[in-house]
């Protein structure tokens, strides 16, 4: 797949190092960047071409995809451009900043023969794989809550760096929008749907920011489960990623792209859980369910030590590469992307209003 690149800046060098990752089955042919000089920078680091405008490269023959990574508030605008001019495309997070421009990317889709894809690189890591897995066959049982957390810190020349950062026009927000979004997307991803939430947020360590640098939400999903997100740019020097799942019959935490505590209820001792998937760890299967799982964690633990910071973006692009030549929708589609720009922008309600603030509706 011949892809090509909208916008020059520090993410786009980790997509150009995917679309070589995938080796002749992919290749960066150009990019362009309103800045010509970075863009003629970075096509000679990448070894591609160089077009002026968005519609130049969205016009080549020879370019069967495009990966967008503008300013957030522009994304729908140049996904929806490259999709009727025949593109495949995947934006990075996230999708857009509100659910109209969201929406104008997937009917774009629907309209078109492309296919979409979010990125949201850190379900493809193996813990995140492991952990969603044993989620999805019930081995943890009936998930009662999960927390996600992004503690991090951004000095105030980050946002001072960029014109758009720290915007509601462009950033769309700050902590939760631009840093914490991947949490929001996990979160989701392993606890199902979000039906409410309520939230606070604030602006506490930075100056000259529209948005927020600190925010904590409560999530209720649609199964019943509680969920809590935190996310910050505001705590100095910053922590790893932190995302944890819990249920009736066990639990699993995730820290930073590796695996922290994997702990399932010891069948021997007396399970009392009734909703657990009759197949799971829990289900008086002599313990060999539950013994090969643990030492699966184990196996990945100890490659773990060996694992990237979680900046997966090659696995997505093989996944999104594949789900094109097969004809099904990827792994990470734009209606995920849509789901969780929506759960960022209730708790921005939520906060301002001071109110519960209702979802899916």
């Amino acid at each position: 797949m011949r892809f090509g690149i909208v916008g020059c800046g520090v993410i786009s060098s980790a997509h150009a190092g995917a679309i070589e990752a995938l080796g002749d089955r992919g290749e960066l042919v150009a990019a362009c960047d309103v800045d010509s000089a970075v863009a003629e920078a970075f096509a000679a680091k990448h070894g591609c071409g160089v077009e002026k405008t968005p519609g130049d490269l969205f016009g080549r023959s020879d370019v069967d995809a495009v990966a967008i990574c503008v300013a957030s508030g522009l994304h729908a605008d140049l996904a929806v451009a490259a999709l009727e001019a025949g593109k495949h495309v995947i934006v990075e997070k996230p999708l857009d900043i509100t659910l109209a421009a969201a929406d104008r990317i997937i009917a774009a889709e629907r309209r078109s023969l492309g296919v979409v894809a979010t990125i949201s690189q850190r379900r493809f890591e193996v813990a995140a794989q492991f952990v969603n897995r044993v989620v999805r066959d019930g081995d943890l049982g009936a998930i009662t809550s999960g927390m996600a957390e992004c503690t991090w810190w951004r000095s105030q020349q980050y946002y001072d760096s960029a014109g758009w950062r720290g915007t509601w026009a462009m950033d769309g927000g700050g902590a939760l929008m631009n840093q914490g979004i991947h949490q929001v997307d996990m979160l989701i991803w392993m606890l199902g749907r979000p039906v409410e939430v309520t939230a606070f947020a604030g602006t506490l360590a930075h100056e000259r920011l529209e948005v927020e640098d600190t925010v904590a939400a409560v999530v209720r999903f649609e199964s019943g489960a509680i969920g809590s997100l935190t996310a910050t740019t505001a705590a100095n020097p910053g922590l790893p990623l932190r995302l944890s799942v819990h249920g009736d019959a066990g639990l699993a935490t995730i820290e930073g792209n590796k695996l922290g505590t994997f702990a399932l209820a010891d069948p021997a001792a007396g399970v009392t859980n009734t909703l657990a998937n009759p197949g799971g760890a829990a289900s008086g299967d002599g313990g060999g369910r539950r013994a090969a799982l643990l030492a699966e964690a184990d196996e990945i633990r100890v490659a773990d030590v060996g694992r990237g910071n979680g900046m997966n973006h090659p696995a997505q692009y093989a996944e999104f590469v594949d789900a094109v030549d097969n004809g099904r929708a990827p792994a990470v589609t734009s209606a995920d992307g849509r789901r969780a720009v929506e759960l960022v922008l209730g708790v921005y309600e939520s906060a301002r209003s001071g109110r519960p603030v209702a979802l899916g509706g």
